[in-house]
This record gives C-alpha cells, structure tokens and sequence, in this order.
C-alpha cells in the first residue's frame, strides 16, 4: 500500500492531465480482446478503472495491478523499492550530493533495469568508476590516475590504498580486500563482454534477463556504500572542506 501511494503521487508529478496519466498507464496495460470475439474469454493483467466521468481513477488502478507490474512501473518512475533491493535507496543517498556524475549515471541505470537489463548494467559499472575516480582526486591519497583506467585497475588501486590486502591484516580482511578486487573485475567483463557497450555478432551471449541487472546493480550500490564510507573514515572532510561546502548550501543574502 505505501508502494501504491508512492507510485500515485509520482505518476501525478510526472504528468498534469488525466489524459496524460490515462496514456501512461495504458502502456502497461495488457488484454487478449479481439474485435472479431473470436475469444472464449477475456483476460488482462490489471483494471483500468474510471470514475463517474469516465476519468481515470489512478489509484484503484494501481490497486487492481499484481506486485511484478507495480516494481517494473516504480523503477520507471524512478520509485524507491527499498523491500526489494534495500541498499539501492541508501546508495543514492549517500552519493546524491558528494558525486553527482555517478548519481545521475546510477538512476538511469536503475530505471533501465526492467527495459535494457544489458543497458543498465554497463551504466551501473560506469557510475561505480565515478565514485572510485573522484575519491582517488584526493591529494591525500598517494596513487594518481590517468582517467583512463577501467572499473578493475581502479578498484585495485583503491583496496591498496585502503591496505585492504596488506600482509599485517587479519585473513578475513584480506579476503574481503581480495573479494572486492574480484568484483570489481568481473564488473567489467560483464559490461565489456555480455552487454551492448561493447559490439557484438551473431552467437554472442548477452544479458537479457532482469534478474542479473538485479544482482549486479545492488551488488554496485553495496560495494559502493562500503567504498564510500571507508574513504569518509580514511580521509575525513578537512575543516576548510566542511566550511565550504556548509558556506555553498546557505543562499540567504547576509
């Protein structure tokens, strides 16, 4: 139900007429009708319900849809899903106001998961090498890049930076380190080899099945957060950086 109420507003947001709305929702619409009758019976995947003046009522009709329809209609809309891949909605908001390249990058990566899964996970490795890249701008951090580098070269850059993998560290750690690198790397060889970003023949293999969007976009956002607030505990904001960015956010004129 909080889903549904979300998906209303949202919906009403993005579009000013009931004309508009009644479009939008038609698009997910689905039936069997034939003109000719030739059907034994009738069969759609949810009821577009109008009110007296034959309006649309949006919110019966959110109602009517099964839980696969209102997930695949929330992520167009760009409608946190928390219940279903929980770390996504912490991830944006960690990464909203400190790197607005890979914000942006990672919504439309979000929104295509239904549509292009191949898509979205090639813009999913993209936004996860914008945060790497600025973290790395640092002038605190030792290692320098080119720009150039791949997901994989900077995500070995940065678990060294972090010690991650150091002899002195526990196992556990170092694996956690390892793992990380491991990610970072097949990441990459997914968006490169099993994706459109890069050309592909006849007889090649592609992903087109959401549930690997899935799975690598949430395993993006989690990486992410652990990089994130790893590098926060590292390399804490400098006194001249906190006052800058709280003098940015106060627009009033004295």
């Amino acid at each position: 139900m909080k889903l549904i109420k979300e998906i209303n507003e949202a919906i009403w947001r993005e579009f000013n007429s009931y004309e508009q709305v009644r479009y939008y929702i038609s698009k997910w619409h689905e039936d069997n009708y034939d003109q000719n009758g030739f059907n034994d019976y009738y069969w759609e995947n949810f009821k577009i319900v109008e009110n007296e003046s034959k309006k649309i009522n949006l919110l019966a009709t959110l109602n009517s849809m099964d839980g696969t329809t209102l997930l695949k209609v929330a992520i167009d809309l760009g409608v946190d899903t928390p219940d279903f891949i929980p770390s996504i909605p912490t991830f944006k908001n960690e990464v909203k106001s400190e790197y607005i390249t890979a914000y942006d990058t990672f919504q439309k990566a979000y929104k295509q998961i239904e549509s292009d899964p191949s898509l979205a996970i090639g813009l999913a490795n993209s936004a996860l090498e914008s945060i790497i890249k600025e973290i790395l701008k640092d002038n605190r951090i030792s290692s320098k890049i080119s720009g150039r580098e791949t997901l994989y070269k900077l995500t070995l850059i940065i678990v060294k930076e972090f010690n991650l993998t150091d002899p002195q560290q526990p196992n556990e750690i170092k694996t956690i380190g390892s793992s990380l690198i491991a990610i970072g790397q097949a990441i990459e060889i997914l968006r490169s080899d099993k994706t459109n970003f890069h050309g592909k023949t006849t007889g090649d293999y592609l992903i087109t099945d959401t549930i690997f969007a899935y799975f690598l976009i949430n395993s993006v956002a989690t990486v992410g957060l652990f990089i994130n607030s790893y590098y926060k505990t590292k390399y804490p904001k400098r006194q001249d950086q906190q006052v800058q960015s709280e003098e940015s956010e106060d627009n009033l004129p004295f």
